[in-house]
């Protein structure tokens, strides 16, 4: 599965753009993560960069094929997590995107083909305290039967990308040594 191939595929959710929202729609598991990860503006230019020119993904240890090298409205992505024959393709359509002085980030949404259907949603900011903020907000539920039936798995695999997702945004940001 390519990233170019899937510009006709539709969403596989209704809810669009709720991940910027915070908000999760009936039948959907919430994941929800705010961590600080660095200090100062480098920190914050550091991960925002990384955000959208898709590094977080690869430092997380996901194999990313984009349909352009920056998260933009409309872009296609397909990440890919796993080893080998056991690697799961997870493509999504980057929904929304904000660019501000103290605030970066986008939100991608699933498309056919990936074992879960929802929004996932993430952000960099600069605090007024200088502290640099990590957040992640998704909604999400199996796309399938054969992935409800997997559930408890799926969901430690969830679990284990959003450490490494915390890991790269403090990677990215330098992290907080030396902060008092």
């Amino acid at each position: 599965m390519k990233a170019k191939d899937l510009s006709a595929a539709s969403l596989t959710y209704d809810d669009v753009g709720l991940s910027r929202e915070r908000s999760t729609p009936p039948g959907f598991r919430t994941t929800e993560v705010r961590t600080a990860v660095g200090v100062g503006e480098d920190a914050f230019r550091r991960l925002a960069e990384g955000l959208m020119g898709w590094e977080l993904h690869r430092l997380a240890g996901l194999r990313i094929d984009a349909a352009k090298p920056a998260a933009s409205e409309g872009v296609d992505v397909v990440s890919g997590f796993g080893v080998g024959p056991l690697r799961l393709s997870a493509p999504c359509r980057v929904v929304w995107t904000e660019r501000t002085s103290t605030r970066t980030g986008f939100g991608y949404g699933t498309l056919p083909g990936h074992p879960e259907s929802g929004e996932e949603g993430f952000v960099a900011s600069l605090q007024e305290n200088g502290l640099v903020v990590f957040d992640l907000f998704a909604f999400s539920r199996h796309s399938n039967w054969f992935y409800r039936a997997g559930g408890p798995v799926a969901e430690a695999a969830q679990r284990l990308v959003t450490r490494r997702y915390i890991a790269a945004a403090k990677a990215l940001a330098g992290g907080l040594a030396g902060c008092t």
